[in-house]
């Protein structure tokens, strides 16, 4: 970058003052260049450099991702100060790596005491995940019978068996009224909400699952940051503690 500047420096040094004596000194062998071909050219650098400097400014701190999460899944205390989001696809095995091995000891630390609400949302990657896209039906059409968390904790520790025979026989051991369930899933009752979901999830730019925002509690969701993957817990400890 300061090479750049450092080129069209010298050649507003170099060009103009010559360009300027040609016209002062009355040449009239060479064609050159007029005053006012020289002022533009002057001006054109300057505009240059200072664009090369705006870019050669440090970024401010990204801005915080605001979400309204009415209407999502919630679990904990419904008031608690800080909150998390999750964006998962129920056959991705790295959503099953975090609700595995993270999810249980941040639910003990941070939702069971009041600290954190935790909200799951949906980013069912179809085109590598089949079955994701029902899966992620079924858990809303349990939802509808006040069972979302059972079914969730079944799926997602079971990622392979998300064929809709294995989600009625999930149903039905939840207890749920299976007929209405088998309706629900493969009417794709809740199929608006779901793409609803996909799009929140671009325009905060999580490109992956699971995805997470972290942040303080609004009136209306959150404000967070975005956080992609499946991180250990320590990570996720540490941001929510910085948050407190």
């Amino acid at each position: 970058m300061r090479n750049i500047l450092g080129i069209a420096t010298c050649a507003a040094l170099a060009l103009i003052p010559g360009a300027r004596a040609q016209v002062a000194a009355g040449a009239s062998q060479e064609p050159g260049i007029t005053r006012q071909q020289g002022d533009q050219i002057l001006q054109e650098l300057r505009q240059i450099r200072q664009l090369l400097e705006r870019q050669q400014q440090p970024a401010g701190p990204p801005a915080k991702i605001k979400m309204n999460l009415e209407g999502a899944p919630v679990m904990g205390d419904k008031d608690a100060p800080i909150t998390m989001v999750e964006f998962t696809d129920y056959q991705c095995p790295f959503c099953r790596q975090f609700y595995t091995q993270t999810f249980a000891e941040l639910k003990k630390n941070y939702i069971d005491t009041g600290k954190v609400r935790f909200y799951s949302r949906d980013l069912p990657l179809d085109s590598m995940h089949p079955n994701a896209m029902r899966a992620a039906e079924a858990a809303r059409c349990a939802a509808d019978q006040g069972q979302f968390w059972k079914l969730r904790d079944v799926i997602a520790n079971h990622p392979d068996k998300l064929d809709l025979e294995s989600l009625l026989a999930d149903a039905e051991f939840l207890k749920l009224d299976v007929t209405a369930f088998r309706v629900c899933v493969v009417a794709e009752k809740h199929k608006s909400e779901i793409e609803a979901d996909l799009m929140e999830a671009m325009r905060i730019g999580a490109d992956g699952t699971p995805a997470f925002v972290l942040g303080k509690s609004s009136p209306q969701g959150v404000e967070g940051d975005l956080v992609v993957g499946a991180q250990p817990y320590n990570i996720f400890d540490l941001k929510l503690r910085s948050l407190e």
